[in-house]
């Protein structure tokens, strides 16, 4: 117990900042080992396979992405569930949310299995993606969607880790899965001659691995927290709390998902090198956008279980804390990438049209990233003081159907019939969104302070009532 407990953090007493940052910086790394995944796939086929195998890689992640998000937003749920419990130290409820996390993750994989090899040729036809490209992107899209079970065990687990403020653990069994990854794809590649066939097999088994590793913990745990399997089952009242705040989760992750899509296929229909340099800004932007995304992650969890635990008097700190850590992170990041970015792209591709054309990219979307953060942050604290829908419509308008509208008027002018007119889609539309989210999550803090205080106020009447019956 003593063992499990060193991993966890206070998050309703004490400084924030200290705690936050402890909180996030494991969860950066491990958000950055997960696109090593992806992008040593990237840099082991373009170096060693040819640049149509390494756009086929690279240009499966707005699909992906599409097909997975509404099940990691099902994870977000359980987060916010879990530690919610675990802030009001309700025992029971978190033993049950537990249990019904996991198998609800391992459903979930076995219908992405489904779905993926069953959707991925026609939809990478619908994203125009090139003949030359076509039969290794479907390739690698198939065996990849294999390992959803493992992908999504390992997403939820960690989820319910975090949920009490354990980022090292799942850190660690990355780094792990990690390092066979990239072993592996040196030997499929190279040795085997296996090109996109050999990185998503690789892929496939590092998931396993970490997802084993982060089940064996779930299941080492004591009280509430372990898992055992023959406890599994979906119980109804926790089923509906994770599907009440996951569910629109998912579907705002899908939602960006389309716009992206929509983007990708814009971007498909410029051409090989601008698709090349585009899925290699792609993956360097990922780094930029997990280290912004674990202090989204940050928020979530530590305003959770605030509320949870009655401390409203800490979230509105809790959020400035995080807008003002994001915004460091991706001013930080996002402006070092695009500094450095011919050389970072040149590490995908030795072509220098494809470096050139990720450059234009790179400097659009990472010099004002920042802002997404900003507006991902703002999203957290929503969802944890349990308001999930009213982020979920305002990306709805905000991110997809502004983007929608950019690539249906703008897009089309034959002068504005450019790479860059697709890339400044996305900042446009994360500062309207971010505008928006403010004025809301204004609302919604006055209100949920509001119930608060109602509730609070019966507690002590109904105090006061039974100290005069006795």
């Amino acid at each position: 117990m003593l063992k499990s407990k060193a991993y966890e953090i206070d998050m309703c007493s004490g400084p924030i900042l200290k705690k936050m940052l402890r909180f996030a910086v494991p969860l950066m790394a491990s958000g950055v080992l997960q696109l090593l995944f992806n992008a040593a796939d990237v840099i082991v086929v373009g170096r060693f396979s040819g640049d149509n195998s390494m756009a086929a890689v690279g240009s499966n992640a707005a699909l992906i992405n599409l097909l997975t998000n509404l099940f990691v937003g099902l994870s977000v749920g359980a987060n916010v569930l879990a530690a919610r419990y675990f802030g009001a130290k309700r025992e029971r409820e978190l033993h049950r949310a537990i249990h019904t996390t996991m198998l609800l993750a391992f459903c979930s994989g076995m219908a992405l299995i489904v779905m993926g090899i069953a959707m991925a040729r026609q939809v990478l036809v619908w994203m125009q993606t090139p003949p030359a490209v076509l039969d290794l992107a479907v390739l690698y899209l198939r065996i990849y969607f294999l390992g959803m079970p493992a992908l999504m065990l390992y997403n939820f687990g960690a989820g319910l880790l975090r949920s009490k403020g354990d980022t090292r653990r799942p850190l660690y069994y990355l780094l792990l899965a990690g390092i066979v990854n990239v072993a592996l794809n040196l030997l499929l590649v190279i040795v085997f001659d296996l090109d996109v066939a050999g990185v998503a097999i690789a892929t496939v088994v590092s998931q396993c691995i970490s997802a084993a590793l982060v089940v064996s913990c779930l299941m080492r745990e004591t009280g509430s927290f372990r898992l055992e399997l023959r406890a599994l089952r979906f119980y109804k009242e926790q089923l509906l709390g994770i599907l009440r705040v996951g569910l629109p989760a998912g579907v705002q992750g899908i939602i960006f998902s389309l716009s992206n899509v929509v983007i990708q296929s814009s971007v498909n229909s410029l051409g090989e090198i601008v698709m090349a340099g585009s899925a290699a800004s792609s993956n360097i932007e990922g780094f930029v956008y997990v280290a912004m995304n674990a202090v989204y992650q940050a928020t979530l969890s530590f305003t959770s279980q605030n509320v949870g635990a009655g401390r409203m008097d800490r979230v509105n700190r809790i959020l400035l804390t995080g807008l003002g850590c994001v915004t460091a992170t991706g001013l930080v990041l996002g402006v070092g990438a695009w500094q450095a970015g011919r050389l970072l792209l040149g590490i995908y591709s030795g072509d220098p049209a494809v470096v050139e054309a990720g450059f234009v990219r790179l400097g659009i979307i990472c010099g004002t990233y920042f802002i997404c953060g900003m507006m991902d942050t703002m999203v957290g604290a929503l969802r944890g003081i349990g308001y999930s829908v009213m982020p979920m419509m305002v990306s709805l308008m905000g991110a997809c159907v502004l983007r929608l509208v950019w690539v249906a008027t703008v897009f089309q002018i034959p002068a504005y019939h450019t790479p860059e007119c697709v890339y400044w889609s996305y900042p446009v539309s994360w500062i309207v969104t971010l505008l928006i989210h403010v004025l809301c999550y204004l609302w919604a803090k006055h209100r949920a302070d509001h119930r608060f205080a109602e509730a609070q106020a019966r507690r002590e009447v109904a105090e006061i009532s039974n100290q005069n019956t006795k």
